[in-house]
Protein backbone atom coordinates (compact mmCIF):
# COMPACT_ATOMS: atom_id res chain seq x y z
CA UNK A 1 0.00 0.00 0.00
CA UNK A 2 0.95 3.68 -0.28
CA UNK A 3 -0.24 6.97 0.42
CA UNK A 4 0.50 10.40 -1.17
CA UNK A 5 -0.40 13.72 0.39
CA UNK A 6 -3.07 16.16 -2.08
CA UNK A 7 -2.54 19.90 -1.91
CA UNK A 8 -4.08 22.52 -0.57
CA UNK A 9 -6.94 19.61 1.25
CA UNK A 10 -6.80 17.46 3.81
CA UNK A 11 -6.77 14.42 1.62
CA UNK A 12 -4.72 11.46 0.32
CA UNK A 13 -4.10 9.32 -2.45
CA UNK A 14 -4.64 5.65 -1.07
CA UNK A 15 -4.60 2.73 -2.20
CA UNK A 16 -4.77 -1.17 -1.08
CA UNK A 17 -5.63 -4.32 -2.81
CA UNK A 18 -7.89 -7.34 -2.36
CA UNK A 19 -6.59 -10.61 -3.56
CA UNK A 20 -8.18 -12.57 -5.44
CA UNK A 21 -6.16 -16.08 -4.58
CA UNK A 22 -7.10 -17.59 -1.55
CA UNK A 23 -7.85 -21.00 -0.47
CA UNK A 24 -11.14 -21.17 1.57
CA UNK A 25 -13.58 -18.78 2.47
CA UNK A 26 -12.20 -18.47 6.26
CA UNK A 27 -8.90 -17.63 4.57
CA UNK A 28 -10.23 -15.25 2.82
CA UNK A 29 -12.22 -13.28 5.48
CA UNK A 30 -9.16 -13.60 7.58
CA UNK A 31 -7.44 -12.42 5.07
CA UNK A 32 -9.11 -9.20 4.45
CA UNK A 33 -9.81 -8.66 8.05
CA UNK A 34 -5.85 -8.17 8.51
CA UNK A 35 -5.74 -6.28 5.05
CA UNK A 36 -8.72 -4.13 7.01
CA UNK A 37 -6.53 -3.64 9.90
CA UNK A 38 -3.44 -2.41 8.27
CA UNK A 39 -5.88 0.35 6.18
CA UNK A 40 -7.30 1.59 9.29
CA UNK A 41 -4.29 2.11 10.91
CA UNK A 42 -2.58 3.55 8.09
CA UNK A 43 -5.28 5.77 7.74
CA UNK A 44 -4.84 6.89 11.81
CA UNK A 45 -1.23 7.42 11.34
CA UNK A 46 -1.22 9.70 8.27
CA UNK A 47 -2.06 12.99 9.70
CA UNK A 48 1.16 12.06 11.91
CA UNK A 49 3.11 11.12 8.52
CA UNK A 50 2.40 14.28 6.48
CA UNK A 51 1.63 17.10 9.20
CA UNK A 52 4.65 18.89 8.92
CA UNK A 53 4.89 18.63 5.00
CA UNK A 54 5.21 21.34 2.34
CA UNK A 55 4.81 19.16 -0.53
CA UNK A 56 1.57 20.27 -2.61
CA UNK A 57 2.68 18.59 -5.90
CA UNK A 58 0.85 14.71 -6.16
CA UNK A 59 2.00 11.90 -8.47
CA UNK A 60 -0.49 9.18 -9.76
CA UNK A 61 1.34 6.80 -12.26
CA UNK A 62 3.37 5.31 -9.33
CA UNK A 63 0.76 4.51 -6.73
CA UNK A 64 -0.31 2.19 -9.68
CA UNK A 65 2.66 0.85 -10.37
CA UNK A 66 3.58 0.41 -6.23
CA UNK A 67 -0.22 -1.56 -6.08
CA UNK A 68 0.64 -3.02 -8.90
CA UNK A 69 3.92 -4.57 -7.46
CA UNK A 70 2.31 -6.17 -4.22
CA UNK A 71 0.25 -7.95 -6.42
CA UNK A 72 2.75 -9.13 -8.61
CA UNK A 73 5.07 -10.07 -4.85
CA UNK A 74 1.75 -11.90 -3.76
CA UNK A 75 1.58 -13.80 -7.36
CA UNK A 76 -2.54 -13.16 -7.24
CA UNK A 77 -4.87 -10.69 -9.27
CA UNK A 78 -6.52 -7.95 -7.30
CA UNK A 79 -8.51 -4.75 -7.13
CA UNK A 80 -6.72 -1.40 -6.19
CA UNK A 81 -9.34 1.67 -5.11
CA UNK A 82 -7.41 4.98 -5.08
CA UNK A 83 -8.63 8.69 -3.90
CA UNK A 84 -7.18 10.99 -5.45
CA UNK A 85 -8.02 14.87 -5.78
CA UNK A 86 -5.55 17.06 -8.43
CA UNK A 87 -3.59 17.48 -11.42
CA UNK A 88 -0.52 15.09 -10.89
CA UNK A 89 2.48 17.48 -11.73
CA UNK A 90 5.21 16.19 -9.41
CA UNK A 91 8.38 15.01 -11.20
CA UNK A 92 7.45 11.39 -11.57
CA UNK A 93 6.57 8.85 -14.25
CA UNK A 94 2.61 10.14 -15.38
CA UNK A 95 3.46 13.32 -14.79
CA UNK A 96 0.69 15.40 -16.54
CA UNK A 97 0.16 19.27 -17.64
CA UNK A 98 -3.07 21.41 -17.82
CA UNK A 99 -4.30 21.22 -21.17
CA UNK A 100 -7.56 22.19 -20.80
CA UNK A 101 -8.70 24.61 -23.56
CA UNK A 102 -12.19 25.76 -24.56
CA UNK A 103 -11.47 27.34 -27.30
CA UNK A 104 -10.76 23.75 -28.74
CA UNK A 105 -14.16 22.97 -28.48
CA UNK A 106 -16.49 22.64 -31.24
CA UNK A 107 -13.14 22.86 -33.94
CA UNK A 108 -11.66 19.80 -35.15
CA UNK A 109 -8.84 19.84 -32.26
CA UNK A 110 -11.79 19.34 -29.86
CA UNK A 111 -11.10 15.00 -30.32
CA UNK A 112 -7.60 16.26 -28.51
CA UNK A 113 -9.08 16.65 -25.27
CA UNK A 114 -10.48 12.76 -25.09
CA UNK A 115 -7.47 11.28 -25.89
CA UNK A 116 -4.86 10.45 -23.03
CA UNK A 117 -2.22 12.96 -23.32
CA UNK A 118 0.59 10.54 -23.66
CA UNK A 119 0.89 6.51 -23.89
CA UNK A 120 2.11 6.49 -19.69
CA UNK A 121 -1.18 5.19 -18.85
CA UNK A 122 -1.77 2.82 -22.29
CA UNK A 123 0.88 0.88 -20.88
CA UNK A 124 0.56 0.73 -17.76
CA UNK A 125 -3.03 -0.45 -18.31
CA UNK A 126 -1.80 -3.57 -19.99
CA UNK A 127 0.65 -4.15 -17.42
CA UNK A 128 -2.25 -4.31 -15.11
CA UNK A 129 -4.28 -6.93 -17.15
CA UNK A 130 -1.54 -8.69 -17.58
CA UNK A 131 -1.60 -9.34 -13.86
CA UNK A 132 -5.31 -9.29 -13.36
CA UNK A 133 -5.25 -5.93 -11.31
CA UNK A 134 -8.31 -4.18 -11.71
CA UNK A 135 -8.42 -0.68 -10.89
CA UNK A 136 -11.25 1.70 -9.13
CA UNK A 137 -10.65 5.73 -9.35
CA UNK A 138 -12.47 7.70 -6.70
CA UNK A 139 -11.84 11.89 -7.66
CA UNK A 140 -12.39 14.78 -5.45
CA UNK A 141 -11.68 18.08 -7.89
CA UNK A 142 -11.70 21.18 -7.23
CA UNK A 143 -10.19 22.02 -10.50
CA UNK A 144 -9.26 20.21 -13.69
CA UNK A 145 -7.52 16.92 -13.38
CA UNK A 146 -7.58 15.70 -16.86
CA UNK A 147 -10.22 12.71 -16.52
CA UNK A 148 -9.48 11.39 -20.27
CA UNK A 149 -6.08 10.63 -19.01
CA UNK A 150 -6.32 9.34 -15.26
CA UNK A 151 -9.48 6.90 -16.92
CA UNK A 152 -7.28 5.07 -18.87
CA UNK A 153 -6.14 2.82 -16.13
CA UNK A 154 -9.77 2.11 -14.96
CA UNK A 155 -11.26 2.00 -18.22
CA UNK A 156 -8.81 -0.52 -19.44
CA UNK A 157 -9.28 -2.70 -16.59
CA UNK A 158 -12.52 -3.34 -15.90
CA UNK A 159 -12.74 -0.61 -13.37
CA UNK A 160 -14.83 2.14 -12.23
CA UNK A 161 -14.28 6.03 -11.92
CA UNK A 162 -16.33 8.24 -9.56
CA UNK A 163 -16.54 11.67 -9.48
CA UNK A 164 -17.14 14.24 -6.63
CA UNK A 165 -16.47 17.80 -7.65
CA UNK A 166 -16.60 20.05 -5.10
CA UNK A 167 -16.77 17.72 -2.86
CA UNK A 168 -18.12 19.14 0.87
CA UNK A 169 -18.92 16.16 3.82
CA UNK A 170 -21.78 17.48 4.53
CA UNK A 171 -23.77 17.25 1.18
CA UNK A 172 -21.67 14.40 -0.64
CA UNK A 173 -20.52 12.19 2.50
CA UNK A 174 -23.40 9.69 2.12
CA UNK A 175 -23.14 9.57 -2.07
CA UNK A 176 -19.99 8.82 -1.27
CA UNK A 177 -19.95 6.32 1.61
CA UNK A 178 -22.88 4.31 -0.53
CA UNK A 179 -20.63 4.37 -3.42
CA UNK A 180 -17.89 3.36 -1.74
CA UNK A 181 -19.43 0.55 0.44
CA UNK A 182 -21.48 -0.82 -3.29
CA UNK A 183 -17.56 -0.77 -4.72
CA UNK A 184 -16.51 -3.04 -2.34
CA UNK A 185 -19.11 -5.05 -1.55
CA UNK A 186 -20.02 -6.03 -4.76
CA UNK A 187 -19.24 -9.49 -6.21
CA UNK A 188 -16.07 -9.37 -8.48
CA UNK A 189 -14.00 -11.92 -11.05
CA UNK A 190 -10.64 -11.13 -11.60
CA UNK A 191 -8.49 -12.11 -15.05
CA UNK A 192 -11.30 -12.62 -16.66
CA UNK A 193 -11.31 -13.48 -20.78
CA UNK A 194 -14.66 -13.08 -22.91
CA UNK A 195 -15.15 -14.40 -26.45
CA UNK A 196 -18.10 -14.36 -28.26
CA UNK A 197 -18.77 -17.19 -31.16
CA UNK A 198 -21.41 -17.49 -33.78
CA UNK A 199 -23.03 -19.43 -36.17
CA UNK A 200 -22.66 -19.37 -40.16
CA UNK A 201 -23.80 -15.93 -41.72
CA UNK A 202 -23.28 -13.83 -38.69
CA UNK A 203 -19.89 -12.53 -36.82
CA UNK A 204 -18.61 -10.29 -34.16
CA UNK A 205 -17.07 -7.24 -35.72
CA UNK A 206 -16.94 -4.67 -32.58
CA UNK A 207 -17.14 -4.50 -28.95
CA UNK A 208 -17.76 -1.60 -26.50
CA UNK A 209 -16.90 -1.39 -22.92
CA UNK A 210 -14.22 -1.30 -20.08
CA UNK A 211 -11.87 -3.47 -21.20
CA UNK A 212 -8.55 -4.70 -23.31
CA UNK A 213 -8.23 -5.80 -26.17
CA UNK A 214 -4.65 -7.45 -27.08
CA UNK A 215 -6.18 -8.98 -30.65
CA UNK A 216 -9.60 -8.68 -32.67
CA UNK A 217 -11.38 -11.86 -30.62
CA UNK A 218 -10.48 -11.89 -26.98
CA UNK A 219 -11.79 -9.32 -24.69
CA UNK A 220 -9.44 -8.78 -21.57
CA UNK A 221 -11.25 -7.61 -18.17
CA UNK A 222 -8.46 -7.47 -14.89
CA UNK A 223 -11.34 -7.21 -12.81
CA UNK A 224 -14.92 -8.42 -13.90
CA UNK A 225 -18.63 -6.97 -11.89
CA UNK A 226 -22.26 -6.61 -11.95
CA UNK A 227 -22.03 -3.05 -13.11
CA UNK A 228 -20.31 -3.71 -16.09
CA UNK A 229 -21.97 -4.20 -19.62
CA UNK A 230 -20.20 -4.79 -22.72
CA UNK A 231 -21.26 -3.90 -25.95
CA UNK A 232 -21.20 -6.50 -29.13
CA UNK A 233 -21.64 -5.55 -32.76
CA UNK A 234 -22.83 -8.69 -34.65
CA UNK A 235 -22.51 -8.22 -38.85
CA UNK A 236 -24.66 -10.13 -40.65
CA UNK A 237 -22.05 -10.92 -43.56
CA UNK A 238 -23.78 -14.20 -45.88
CA UNK A 239 -26.79 -15.89 -46.04
CA UNK A 240 -29.49 -16.77 -42.78
CA UNK A 241 -31.91 -19.49 -42.33
CA UNK A 242 -35.24 -18.37 -40.90
CA UNK A 243 -35.85 -22.46 -40.18
CA UNK A 244 -32.66 -22.53 -38.20
CA UNK A 245 -32.00 -18.60 -37.07
CA UNK A 246 -28.55 -17.44 -35.81
CA UNK A 247 -26.76 -18.75 -32.76
CA UNK A 248 -24.34 -16.41 -30.33
CA UNK A 249 -22.86 -18.03 -27.50
CA UNK A 250 -20.61 -15.58 -24.90
CA UNK A 251 -17.77 -17.48 -22.87
CA UNK A 252 -16.03 -15.86 -20.26
CA UNK A 253 -13.09 -17.43 -18.26
CA UNK A 254 -12.25 -15.79 -14.96
CA UNK A 255 -10.88 -16.23 -11.26
CA UNK A 256 -13.37 -16.43 -8.39
CA UNK A 257 -12.74 -14.51 -5.13
CA UNK A 258 -12.01 -18.11 -3.79
CA UNK A 259 -9.36 -18.88 -6.26
CA UNK A 260 -11.28 -21.22 -8.27
CA UNK A 261 -11.17 -20.57 -12.40
CA UNK A 262 -14.63 -20.89 -13.41
CA UNK A 263 -15.70 -20.62 -17.06
CA UNK A 264 -19.24 -18.78 -17.25
CA UNK A 265 -20.97 -19.78 -20.84
CA UNK A 266 -24.61 -18.26 -22.27
CA UNK A 267 -26.01 -19.18 -25.60
CA UNK A 268 -28.88 -17.43 -27.16
CA UNK A 269 -30.67 -17.87 -30.18
CA UNK A 270 -32.35 -15.25 -32.40
CA UNK A 271 -35.12 -16.14 -35.40
CA UNK A 272 -33.81 -14.45 -38.72
CA UNK A 273 -36.37 -12.79 -41.21
CA UNK A 274 -36.33 -12.18 -44.59
CA UNK A 275 -39.06 -9.13 -45.54
CA UNK A 276 -37.83 -5.80 -44.39
CA UNK A 277 -41.72 -4.93 -42.36
CA UNK A 278 -40.67 -8.34 -39.85
CA UNK A 279 -37.54 -6.81 -39.05
CA UNK A 280 -38.98 -3.22 -37.80
CA UNK A 281 -41.82 -5.10 -36.33
CA UNK A 282 -39.36 -6.65 -33.51
CA UNK A 283 -36.89 -4.27 -32.92
CA UNK A 284 -36.19 -2.61 -30.04
CA UNK A 285 -35.09 1.19 -29.86
CA UNK A 286 -33.65 1.09 -26.44
CA UNK A 287 -30.93 -0.89 -27.97
CA UNK A 288 -30.42 0.78 -30.74
CA UNK A 289 -29.80 4.12 -29.02
CA UNK A 290 -27.57 2.43 -26.67
CA UNK A 291 -25.50 1.20 -29.20
CA UNK A 292 -25.53 4.15 -31.64
CA UNK A 293 -24.16 6.30 -28.70
CA UNK A 294 -21.66 4.38 -27.62
CA UNK A 295 -20.49 4.17 -31.16
CA UNK A 296 -20.84 8.15 -31.23
CA UNK A 297 -19.12 8.64 -28.36
CA UNK A 298 -16.71 6.37 -29.01
CA UNK A 299 -16.03 8.30 -32.22
CA UNK A 300 -15.05 11.09 -30.55
CA UNK A 301 -11.70 10.30 -30.27
CA UNK A 302 -10.86 10.40 -33.96
CA UNK A 303 -13.57 12.46 -35.41
CA UNK A 304 -15.06 15.90 -34.91
CA UNK A 305 -18.16 16.95 -32.90
CA UNK A 306 -19.87 17.96 -35.83
CA UNK A 307 -19.22 15.08 -38.17
CA UNK A 308 -20.24 12.46 -35.22
CA UNK A 309 -23.60 14.24 -34.74
CA UNK A 310 -24.57 14.67 -38.30
CA UNK A 311 -23.64 10.93 -39.08
CA UNK A 312 -26.06 9.86 -36.08
CA UNK A 313 -28.99 11.98 -38.19
CA UNK A 314 -28.18 10.28 -41.21
CA UNK A 315 -28.31 7.32 -39.58
CA UNK A 316 -31.63 7.76 -38.49
CA UNK A 317 -33.01 9.44 -41.03
CA UNK A 318 -31.79 6.20 -43.61
CA UNK A 319 -33.47 3.89 -41.31
CA UNK A 320 -36.76 5.99 -41.24
CA UNK A 321 -36.53 6.66 -44.73
CA UNK A 322 -35.74 2.90 -45.65
CA UNK A 323 -38.97 1.97 -43.59
CA UNK A 324 -40.73 4.49 -45.28
CA UNK A 325 -39.52 3.28 -49.22
CA UNK A 326 -40.12 -0.43 -48.12
CA UNK A 327 -42.99 -1.19 -45.61
CA UNK A 328 -44.96 1.69 -45.08
CA UNK A 329 -48.33 2.02 -47.25
CA UNK A 330 -48.85 4.94 -49.68
CA UNK A 331 -49.46 8.29 -48.37
CA UNK A 332 -48.39 11.42 -48.80
CA UNK A 333 -45.38 12.90 -49.01
CA UNK A 334 -45.93 15.50 -46.19
CA UNK A 335 -46.89 12.81 -43.67
CA UNK A 336 -44.23 11.48 -41.72
CA UNK A 337 -44.69 7.61 -41.54
CA UNK A 338 -42.67 6.14 -38.30
CA UNK A 339 -42.81 2.29 -37.37
CA UNK A 340 -44.50 1.29 -34.80
CA UNK A 341 -41.47 -0.05 -32.49
CA UNK A 342 -39.62 3.29 -33.71
CA UNK A 343 -41.99 5.96 -32.84
CA UNK A 344 -39.54 7.56 -30.00
CA UNK A 345 -36.24 7.05 -32.25
CA UNK A 346 -36.00 10.54 -32.96
CA UNK A 347 -36.54 11.82 -29.19
CA UNK A 348 -34.19 9.36 -28.16
CA UNK A 349 -31.53 10.64 -30.33
CA UNK A 350 -32.20 13.83 -30.08
CA UNK A 351 -31.59 13.54 -26.36
CA UNK A 352 -27.96 11.90 -27.08
CA UNK A 353 -27.19 15.06 -29.66
CA UNK A 354 -27.91 17.24 -26.87
CA UNK A 355 -26.26 15.37 -24.65
CA UNK A 356 -23.13 17.01 -22.55
CA UNK A 357 -20.70 15.06 -24.58
CA UNK A 358 -21.84 15.70 -28.09
CA UNK A 359 -23.35 19.51 -27.13
CA UNK A 360 -21.90 20.88 -24.22
CA UNK A 361 -23.43 23.77 -22.77
CA UNK A 362 -20.85 27.05 -21.35
CA UNK A 363 -20.59 25.42 -17.72
CA UNK A 364 -19.67 21.69 -18.65
CA UNK A 365 -16.11 21.46 -17.76
CA UNK A 366 -14.10 18.93 -20.04
CA UNK A 367 -13.54 16.88 -17.46
CA UNK A 368 -16.96 16.17 -16.91
CA UNK A 369 -17.59 15.65 -20.88
CA UNK A 370 -14.98 12.97 -20.66
CA UNK A 371 -16.29 11.30 -17.40
CA UNK A 372 -19.60 10.66 -18.97
CA UNK A 373 -18.02 9.72 -21.92
CA UNK A 374 -15.97 7.11 -19.71
CA UNK A 375 -19.28 6.10 -18.20
CA UNK A 376 -21.90 5.62 -20.52
CA UNK A 377 -19.36 2.77 -22.40
CA UNK A 378 -20.18 0.62 -19.66
CA UNK A 379 -24.28 1.27 -19.02
CA UNK A 380 -26.23 -1.23 -19.76
CA UNK A 381 -29.75 -0.43 -21.75
CA UNK A 382 -31.88 0.43 -19.28
CA UNK A 383 -29.59 3.14 -17.50
CA UNK A 384 -28.72 3.98 -20.64
CA UNK A 385 -32.33 5.11 -21.86
CA UNK A 386 -32.78 7.02 -18.26
CA UNK A 387 -29.20 8.70 -18.89
CA UNK A 388 -30.26 10.17 -21.93
CA UNK A 389 -34.51 10.21 -21.42
CA UNK A 390 -34.93 11.16 -17.70
CA UNK A 391 -38.31 9.88 -15.87
CA UNK A 392 -40.18 12.80 -14.73
CA UNK A 393 -43.10 11.40 -12.01
CA UNK A 394 -45.66 13.59 -10.86
CA UNK A 395 -46.31 13.05 -7.02
CA UNK A 396 -49.89 13.09 -6.72
CA UNK A 397 -51.36 11.87 -3.23
CA UNK A 398 -54.07 9.49 -4.41
CA UNK A 399 -52.12 8.23 -6.64
CA UNK A 400 -49.17 7.48 -4.91
CA UNK A 401 -51.48 5.91 -2.31
CA UNK A 402 -54.15 4.14 -4.28
CA UNK A 403 -52.05 2.35 -7.04
CA UNK A 404 -51.24 -0.66 -5.11
CA UNK A 405 -47.45 -0.16 -4.69
CA UNK A 406 -46.84 0.99 -8.26
CA UNK A 407 -45.26 4.08 -9.41
CA UNK A 408 -47.14 7.19 -10.76
CA UNK A 409 -47.32 7.44 -14.38
CA UNK A 410 -44.28 9.37 -16.22
CA UNK A 411 -45.26 12.35 -17.58
CA UNK A 412 -43.40 14.19 -21.18
CA UNK A 413 -40.16 15.51 -19.81
CA UNK A 414 -41.11 19.12 -20.73
CA UNK A 415 -41.37 22.66 -18.55
CA UNK A 416 -45.07 22.41 -20.45
CA UNK A 417 -46.22 19.39 -18.50
CA UNK A 418 -45.22 21.07 -14.52
CA UNK A 419 -47.52 22.47 -12.78
CA UNK A 420 -47.25 25.16 -10.22
CA UNK A 421 -49.65 23.17 -7.35
CA UNK A 422 -47.65 20.06 -8.23
CA UNK A 423 -44.40 18.41 -6.70
CA UNK A 424 -42.50 16.11 -9.04
CA UNK A 425 -39.29 13.12 -8.79
CA UNK A 426 -36.97 13.41 -12.04
CA UNK A 427 -34.34 10.53 -12.62
CA UNK A 428 -31.21 11.02 -14.47
CA UNK A 429 -29.43 7.56 -13.18
CA UNK A 430 -26.95 10.34 -11.69
CA UNK A 431 -29.42 12.33 -10.03
CA UNK A 432 -32.43 13.02 -8.44
CA UNK A 433 -34.51 15.87 -8.29
CA UNK A 434 -37.64 16.91 -6.25
CA UNK A 435 -39.50 19.72 -7.80
CA UNK A 436 -41.66 21.61 -5.75
CA UNK A 437 -44.10 23.95 -7.74
CA UNK A 438 -44.61 27.64 -6.36
CA UNK A 439 -48.23 27.10 -5.18
CA UNK A 440 -47.81 23.04 -3.95
CA UNK A 441 -50.75 22.88 -1.52
CA UNK A 442 -49.85 22.85 2.29
CA UNK A 443 -50.89 19.31 3.32
CA UNK A 444 -48.49 17.86 0.15
CA UNK A 445 -45.32 20.42 1.56
CA UNK A 446 -46.55 19.03 5.20
CA UNK A 447 -46.52 15.11 4.44
CA UNK A 448 -43.16 15.42 2.47
CA UNK A 449 -40.94 18.22 4.09
CA UNK A 450 -43.30 18.69 7.51
CA UNK A 451 -43.30 22.35 6.78
CA UNK A 452 -46.98 23.95 5.48
CA UNK A 453 -45.17 26.79 3.58
CA UNK A 454 -43.21 26.73 0.22
CA UNK A 455 -40.64 29.68 1.67
CA UNK A 456 -39.92 27.17 4.78
CA UNK A 457 -38.41 23.89 2.73
CA UNK A 458 -34.64 24.00 2.75
CA UNK A 459 -33.22 23.90 -0.69
CA UNK A 460 -29.87 22.43 0.64
CA UNK A 461 -31.15 18.84 2.28
CA UNK A 462 -30.14 16.29 0.55
CA UNK A 463 -32.41 13.38 2.06
CA UNK A 464 -36.07 14.02 3.18
CA UNK A 465 -37.49 13.63 6.92
CA UNK A 466 -39.00 10.68 7.97
CA UNK A 467 -42.32 11.90 8.87
CA UNK A 468 -44.54 9.74 9.86
CA UNK A 469 -47.56 9.50 7.17
CA UNK A 470 -48.23 7.19 4.31
CA UNK A 471 -46.68 9.70 1.73
CA UNK A 472 -43.97 10.45 3.13
CA UNK A 473 -43.19 6.84 3.39
CA UNK A 474 -44.26 6.00 -0.08
CA UNK A 475 -42.30 8.66 -1.60
CA UNK A 476 -39.30 6.99 0.51
CA UNK A 477 -39.22 3.97 -0.53
CA UNK A 478 -39.53 5.55 -4.28
CA UNK A 479 -36.07 7.11 -3.73
CA UNK A 480 -34.89 4.06 -2.38
CA UNK A 481 -36.37 1.79 -5.25
CA UNK A 482 -34.33 3.96 -7.78
CA UNK A 483 -31.55 3.90 -6.02
CA UNK A 484 -31.12 0.28 -5.66
CA UNK A 485 -31.53 0.20 -9.62
CA UNK A 486 -28.32 1.98 -10.22
CA UNK A 487 -25.11 1.20 -10.50
CA UNK A 488 -24.12 4.47 -8.70
CA UNK A 489 -25.58 6.22 -5.62
CA UNK A 490 -27.98 9.40 -6.78
CA UNK A 491 -27.98 12.24 -4.82
CA UNK A 492 -31.33 13.86 -3.77
CA UNK A 493 -31.77 17.79 -4.87
CA UNK A 494 -34.59 19.74 -3.92
CA UNK A 495 -35.36 22.61 -6.71
CA UNK A 496 -37.69 25.50 -5.30
CA UNK A 497 -39.42 27.04 -8.64
CA UNK A 498 -37.80 30.12 -9.45
CA UNK A 499 -34.48 28.98 -7.28
CA UNK A 500 -31.22 29.37 -8.93
CA UNK A 501 -31.03 25.79 -8.84
CA UNK A 502 -34.34 25.23 -11.39
CA UNK A 503 -31.84 26.36 -14.03
CA UNK A 504 -30.09 22.60 -13.43
CA UNK A 505 -33.27 20.74 -12.95
CA UNK A 506 -34.61 22.30 -16.60
CA UNK A 507 -31.51 21.41 -18.06
CA UNK A 508 -32.66 17.69 -18.22
CA UNK A 509 -35.84 18.59 -19.49
CA UNK A 510 -34.68 16.94 -23.02
CA UNK A 511 -38.22 17.48 -24.58
CA UNK A 512 -37.45 21.92 -24.59
CA UNK A 513 -34.92 23.76 -26.45
CA UNK A 514 -31.69 23.39 -24.76
CA UNK A 515 -29.59 26.35 -23.40
CA UNK A 516 -26.78 25.44 -25.18
CA UNK A 517 -28.79 25.61 -28.78
CA UNK A 518 -30.41 21.58 -28.81
CA UNK A 519 -33.78 21.67 -30.92
CA UNK A 520 -36.42 20.51 -28.97
CA UNK A 521 -37.87 17.61 -29.82
CA UNK A 522 -41.26 19.08 -32.19
CA UNK A 523 -37.87 20.47 -33.85
CA UNK A 524 -35.87 18.28 -34.36
CA UNK A 525 -39.02 15.94 -35.35
CA UNK A 526 -39.59 18.52 -38.32
CA UNK A 527 -35.64 18.30 -39.24
CA UNK A 528 -35.78 14.68 -39.20
CA UNK A 529 -38.81 14.37 -41.55
CA UNK A 530 -37.31 16.98 -43.67
CA UNK A 531 -34.02 14.79 -44.25
CA UNK A 532 -36.11 11.48 -44.73
CA UNK A 533 -37.62 13.28 -47.41
CA UNK A 534 -34.49 14.48 -49.10
CA UNK A 535 -33.18 10.61 -49.21
CA UNK A 536 -36.58 9.57 -50.74
CA UNK A 537 -36.75 12.24 -53.66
Amino acid sequence: MAAVRSPNIQTFTFITYITAEVSSVQASQLFLLQRIIVCVSLLDQIPEMFADTRETETVFGPVIQAGLEALKAADCAGKLFLFHSSLPIAEAPGKLKNREDKKLVGTDKEKSLFQPQSGFYSNLSKECVAQGCCVDLFLFPNQYVDVATLGVVPVSTGGSVYKYTYFQAEMDRERFLNDLRRDVQKPMGFDAVMRVRTSTGIRATDFFGSFFMSNTTDVELAGLDCDKTVTVEFRHDDKLSEDTGALMQCAVLYTSCSGQRRLRVHNMAVNCCSQLADLYRNCETDTIINFFSKYAYRSLLNTPTKTVRDTLVNQCAQILACYRKNCASPSSAGQLILPECMKLLPVYLNCVLKSDVLQPGADVSVDDRAYLRQLLSCMDVSESHVFFYPRLLPLVRHTLLLDGGSLPMAVRNSEERLSKGGVYLLETGLYLFLWVGANAQQELLSNIFGTPTFSQIDPNMTSLPELDNPFSQRLREIIDSFRSQRSRYMKLMVVKQEDKAELIFKHFLCEDKSASGGASYVDFLCHMHKEIRQLLS
